[in-house]
């Protein structure tokens, strides 16, 4: 990709801070949208929930990427935490897609964050970006969260909505949590062990991301998960082969249910998702299997 000038929101967050890494390591600008006065050249102010985006510091920009949103796992999902979850996704979608719209020279394109929360519980079925939204608090996000972003298609500009599934970290997300657990010995399946989890190596994420910026091809629907989705019993296996300890401690099902509430569902539900539109574009993962994607972040 040539030397381009990239807006991302929700830099600072596990994936925007490693696709940021990533491209300035390879000399391109990158501006990093805050929710503060903006304090260096690279740096413009938006407010997503007031709908305010300083639109003058997105003039020039090759490519605008939208990473931001509260975590699905941070907190439990009460009335109030679940509306946070909704609008710090939708509104600000909503907020960047009509400011990039409105500029005179808009960008190529515009990555629009998403996730495989919209398939649903696929159960064995196996599913790619045809298959339709599925039923729950999660899909429904992911619905408007991907319909925020009509002002930007609207305006010819190319969106992509980049469903991401559960990201192999030790930084933060799912595999964040998991970590700790299995490095003291106290890892082991969730509940029967039996629900597909569709996984990517933060590598494999932030290199999928910038094939969808560079790639003209794709637009719309891409899923971005390792095309190897795994049951939870095997990647607890994986896990404890990886790191030398034993997976010996299942959770059961109704001990999440009472410490994660609703959440429990989204933990135990099963999606095995396939990256169909990215295979196809050419894209190659560089750790594609479980053990890879492990040893990749330690």
């Amino acid at each position: 990709m040539e030397r381009s000038r990239i807006a991302v929101a929700g830099a600072s967050g596990l994936i925007g801070s490693a696709l940021v890494r990533s491209l300035a390591a390879d000399g391109h600008e990158v501006v990093r949208l805050v929710r503060r006065p903006a304090r260096a050249a690279d740096e413009v102010r938006w407010d997503p929930e007031e709908q305010y985006v300083d639109s003058a510091g997105l003039a020039g920009c090759d490519a605008v990427v939208n990473l931001a949103g509260a975590g699905v796992g941070d907190h439990r999902w009460t009335d109030a935490y679940k509306k946070t979850i909704r609008d710090s996704r939708v509104l600000g979608t909503a907020a960047l897609a009509e400011a990039v719209a409105a500029l005179d020279v808009p960008p190529r394109v515009f990555v629009a964050g998403s996730a495989i929360g919209f398939y649903g519980d696929t159960g064995d079925r196996a599913v790619d970006e045809d298959a339709p939204p599925g039923d729950g608090f999660l899909p429904r996000v992911c619905v408007e969260w991907e319909e925020a972003a009509a002002p930007a298609e609207e305006a010819g500009i190319r969106t992509v909505y980049a469903r991401t599934g559960l990201v192999v970290a030790r930084g933060g997300g799912a595999w964040g949590r998991l970590f700790p657990l299995f490095k003291a010995g106290l890892g082991g399946r969730m509940g029967d062990g039996r629900q597909y989890w569709s996984f990517i190596a933060l590598h494999d994420e932030v290199a999928a991301l910038r094939h969808l910026i560079d790639t003209e091809s794709l637009w719309g629907p891409v899923n971005l998960t390792s095309p190897q989705p795994l049951t939870n019993r095997e990647i607890t296996a994986a896990m404890g082969r990886v790191l030398h300890r034993p997976a010996l401690l299942p959770v059961p099902a109704s001990a999440l249910r009472a410490a994660l509430g609703e959440m429990a569902g989204d933990v135990l539900g099963s999606a095995r998702v396939l990256p169909a539109r990215l295979l196809e574009s050419g894209f190659s993962f560089a750790f594609p299997g479980i053990e890879d994607a492990v040893r990749a972040v330690l």
